[in-house]
């Protein structure tokens, strides 16, 4: 089974890479912040604890997101594989999902963090905003603290990884179709 994290900072570009990703390799895509706020849609438990973290532009707690990963899991054992966007985000979830990859005799096979400046994330996050209507995506005061959390808690993932050989960056700035390859070449690299 092929498991790819896609890794960057909000606005990089991860959801959009994704749906190429998951049609060019037939594998599954979960995205961590589709699935909350899905949650957040149904007025869900999970949903309405979670709403609050979400508004201030903070992660959600390690517990509830390892939960929802297991249970993915549990129920996709038999796909080619899986890309995770946005998953995972912190240190913790990343050695937790090792464990549970492992647990069936899987790995991550590599971890593409996509590299694009902090100025143009703000740029892409404002214009998503005023298209999706997403109240995150509004305002450049919860972008900006949404970016500094990715740095401080979600950035060091990528350290995990790299002392696993799985971390390769590409450079997320460039048409769509130049990303891609990138990307694609990173992927077939790591099969």
């Amino acid at each position: 089974m092929l498991n790819i994290i896609l890794f960057g900072a909000p606005g990089c570009g991860k959801g959009t890479q994704a749906a190429l990703i998951k049609e060019k390799y037939n594998i599954n895509h979960i995205s961590t912040g589709e699935v909350i706020r899905g949650e957040i849609a149904r007025s869900t438990e999970l949903g309405k604890s979670m709403q609050s973290y979400i508004e201030a532009g903070q992660l959600a707690p390690d517990s509830i997101v390892i939960g929802m990963i297991r249970n993915y899991m549990k129920e996709h054992k038999d796909a080619a594989g899986n890309i995770f966007d946005g998953f995972p985000r912190t240190t913790a979830q990343a050695e937790e999902f090792d464990k549970i990859l492992g647990e069936d005799g899987m790995s991550v096979n590599v971890m593409i963090y996509m590299d694009v400046p902090e100025e143009e994330l703000i740029k892409r996050i404002l214009l998503r905003g005023k298209d999706s209507g997403r109240a995150d995506d509004a305002s450049e005061e919860v972008i900006r603290n949404r970016i500094e959390v990715y740095r401080a808690q979600t950035e060091i993932v990528a350290s995990h990884y790299a002392k696993q050989n799985k971390y390769v960056a590409v450079n997320g700035v460039g048409s769509l179709e130049e990303v891609f390859d990138r990307i694609c070449a990173a992927i077939d690299a790591a099969k």
